[in-house]
């Protein structure tokens, strides 16, 4: 295992917590291993590991690109996330603001009403 991989896998758990690493490394085959390899050094080993910026706002542009480019089935997992990297109610709340300027309402709007769905399972817990 590289560094970055070891490092990635670590910051991978820290930010998305272990249940979800644990399931996806259970569901991962032959076909998507290498994929998921690549995620974790590239993404969370690199990208993710700089100290350029934090976590919260790294988290907050995750959220925001994922709106405005469409790729919302991945919005409820970083919205989980929040938790863990200090992103509050109101971070999301500005970030969808933005996306909604910038990238569209009818965007903003969808992820905006994954985000309050998500949020709302995770204070029934």
């Amino acid at each position: 295992m590289t560094d970055r991989l070891a490092t990635g896998e670590r910051i991978r758990r820290e930010v998305l917590g272990d249940a979800h690493v644990d399931r996806s490394a259970r569901n991962a085959t032959a076909v998507d291993q290498p994929f998921q390899s690549l995620v974790t050094e590239a993404c969370w080993g690199t990208v993710w590991a700089s100290d350029a910026i934090t976590r919260r706002e790294r988290s907050m542009l995750v959220l925001a690109i994922l709106a405005a480019t469409g790729n919302f089935e991945e919005i409820p997992m970083h919205v989980r996330a929040t938790a863990n990297t200090g992103a509050s109610e109101q971070d999301i709340t500005e970030v969808f603001q933005h996306v909604a300027i910038y990238a569209g309402v009818p965007r903003a709007n969808h992820a905006l009403k994954l985000a309050k769905t998500t949020l709302a399972e995770m204070a029934a817990g």
